[in-house]
């Protein structure tokens, strides 16, 4: 049933409050409700966080969005992890009339004592709700109290003008402790609705994807056996990737392969004799999902990695990938857990007319208590070895029901432990699994290429997708290399990099993207010619830095700038300037200042044609930036480190072999 007053449609609310609205501490977020009521009445509204303990908020006061809307909305931010609730708040507020009322009668003399002695009446109300209230003892309330008094006592003083009484009664001073301690008539609240607040690597991150095999692979023509490199031979890796800025570590399967059916170079059918085989196809006689592949070491090595991981401030993202080979162990000990086909034989992966018999899908209708056990067990075995983050392949293919009661078993437990969905799917289950809890989402970025789809996907993502789905662009996976940065020289990936790691708070890379790796198995495929999926690729990376043959500086310098900078850890806070050339985008995001500081703006135009010079005329959206652009501003390139004078429209000159995109920090 609607309240005295009507509060409609209240936002953020995820599919009718079944599941809560995201956000990391200190994220604002806005939330708006249509507020109404009869007549002609005025009203106020404002929005109350309830933190997990159950304490409340101080009020945060609405504003109409746009004028005749009954729209109202506030920006407000939770200030710590965990289980929050928000409700909006609506009242009407009889002051703001009698001063609508008051400045129309007063100056044309009708009714001017009782309309002051009416408002003094209001102003006594208001400073004596102050003393009843639960801060009615805290310095701004005392001066509330003594500032509302004596507008009321001002507005009953016959021996000054009434223009002056009524002045008196909209001063700054008065109107700051209305704004503090509202007098609220016929309060009306709205349903409670959820806001789960997470760690803030669950928004802001930076991810490095690479195999273990390939850091210090031996693959010579001369040697009969390629030999595997191996976890430790990979943690040497880490000091380089630390370096870059990267923060998170993301590990592709490092279980035992199965022999049966094992893929060979580039996908073929038929595998090598030592053609190590895919990592998807996971289990052997050596083990299954909670083994080491006996060639990368043992649990003790895995120990070590995360341990040296940590000690260099970075974190390991374990694939969590539900599938099997056919030599898993859980094909023998649960066959009942597969599907069996009309001969007997158990069901392999098929997308028609393309064959997976490598790896057996799970059949999660077929004892579901017990699969769901065994993942379950299998994520704490993980996370006792310390993983914190999952990347969970595709999570699309399994019953959305599994992966709610997964998600939310292990956030009552290890509310820390993060899930990331890679789910190149339909677009509508790739929200519900972000819904349902799926901290992080892979997206079409890779295929969003020029300013209006960008621009579009991303206006998308920012606004009505936020409160549940967080994007991480992966500029390539070892799945995709997107035409753009096929046959390209090192401007396509720097470019493909800015956008990432700028437009979104997440982004990753996939190691041989410092080095342009561009070269597809065919014409018109996404896949790499001698894919990392099927074979070592070990990488000379001393001799790519030595020759300038690598990006890795620039990644650096990235990663560098968006640590620095706030307004680069959110998503929400983006916003589209006009460009007049179609290859130039334009784009800022704003937070701010701490303690009253400025605001922290950056400004980030790309020229997304890597081959060609382009020249544009940039005209800026004052209010987005929350400054004066007409007055003119100095702004900084983070890249390059050249100052520029900027105002409402500004030329622009981006060569991609000197630098295809300007980073722009405002002063």
């Amino acid at each position: 049933m609607i309240g005295r007053i009507g509060i409609l449609d209240v936002q953020p609310v995820v599919h009718c409050a079944a599941y809560p609205a995201k956000a990391v501490p200190g994220e604002e977020f806005q939330v708006s409700a249509t507020v109404l009521r009869e007549g002609h009445e005025m009203l106020g509204a404002g929005v109350v966080l309830t933190d997990p303990a159950g304490v409340r908020a101080p009020l945060v006061p609405m504003r109409e969005l746009a004028e005749g809307t009954d729209r109202y909305g506030a920006q407000v931010a939770a200030t710590s992890e965990g289980s929050w609730q928000f409700s909006v708040e609506a009242w009407g507020d009889p002051i703001a009339r009698w001063q609508h009322d008051a400045a129309i009668k007063v100056p044309i003399g009708q009714d001017v004592e009782l309309t002051l002695t009416e408002g003094a009446l209001l102003f006594e109300r208001a400073a004596a709700r102050v003393k009843a209230g639960r801060q009615g003892g805290s310095p701004s309330a005392v001066q509330a109290r003594a500032t509302l008094t004596e507008a009321a006592r001002q507005l009953t003083d016959t021996s000054i003008p009434a223009g002056q009484r009524l002045a008196a009664a909209g001063a700054p001073a008065v109107l700051a402790a209305l704004a503090a301690f509202p007098l609220r008539d016929l309060l009306t609240r709205s349903a409670s609705y959820p806001l789960v607040v997470h760690r803030k690597r669950a928004l802001f991150s930076a991810w490095y994807e690479f195999f273990p095999r390939s850091e210090g692979a031996v693959v010579d023509p001369a040697r009969r056996k390629p030999q595997s490199g191996t976890l430790q031979t990979a943690a040497k890796r880490l000091d380089a990737i630390a370096a870059m800025g990267f923060d998170v570590v993301y590990l592709p399967p490092v279980h035992p392969i199965g022999t049966t059916a094992r893929k060979g170079r580039n996908n073929a059918l038929v595998a090598g004799v030592h053609d190590p085989g895919s990592p998807w196809a996971i289990g052997s006689a050596e083990g299954g999902h909670d083994a080491i592949h006996p060639e990368l070491g043992t649990l003790a090595d895995f120990d070590d990695f995360v341990a040296r991981a940590a000690e260099l401030g970075l974190e390991v993202a374990m694939d969590l990938a539900l599938q099997t080979s056919p030599d898993h162990p859980w094909v023998t000990k649960h066959p009942d857990w597969f599907t069996t086909r009309a001969d007997g034989s158990i069901a392999y992966a098929e997308n028609p007319p393309k064959k997976y018999q490598d790896i057996y899908p799970v059949n999660f209708d077929n004892d579901p208590e017990g699969i769901y056990a065994e993942v379950n067990d299998l994520v704490r075995h993980w996370m006792r070895h310390g993983v914190r983050i999952f990347r969970v392949d595709n999570p699309h293919t399994k019953p959305l029901r599994f992966w709610e009661r997964l998600l939310a078993d292990i956030a009552r437990t290890d509310p820390d432990v993060l899930f990331l969905a890679e789910a190149f799917t339909r677009p509508a289950m790739m929200h519900a699994l972000a819904a349902i809890g799926f901290h992080q989402s892979y997206t079409y970025f890779t295929w969003r290429n020029t300013v209006a789809e960008l621009t579009e996907y991303l206006q998308e993502l920012s606004g009505p997708a936020a409160p549940y789905m967080r994007p991480n662009f992966f500029v390539n996976t070892p799945d995709i290399l997107n035409e753009y940065l096929q046959h390209a020289g090192p401007a396509a990936f720097q470019v493909r990099a800015v956008l990432a790691a700028t437009l979104s708070p997440s982004w990753g890379v996939y190691s041989g993207f410092e080095l342009w790796e561009n070269v597809p198995l065919v014409p018109g495929s996404e896949e790499y010619l001698d894919s990392e999926k099927y074979a070592y690729r070990p990488r000379d990376w001393a001799r790519a830095e030595a020759t300038g043959a690598s990006i890795g500086p620039f990644l650096a310098k990235l990663n560098a700038v968006r640590k620095a900078h706030p307004a680069l850890h959110y998503l929400r806070n983006l916003r589209f300037h006009y460009s007049d050339q179609s290859d130039i985008l334009c784009f800022s995001k704003r937070v701010s200042g701490e303690s009253g500081g400025p605001d922290d703006i950056v400004l980030i135009v790309v020229n997304l044609d890597a081959n060609q010079v382009r020249e544009a005329t940039i005209w800026l959206d004052s209010s987005a930036l929350g400054l004066n652009a007409a007055a003119g501003f100095s702004v900084t390139d983070e890249v390059t480190g050249q100052t520029f004078r900027w105002g409402p429209a500004n030329y622009v000159r981006l060569d991609p072999s000197v630098a295809p995109a300007h980073i722009l920090t405002v002063q």
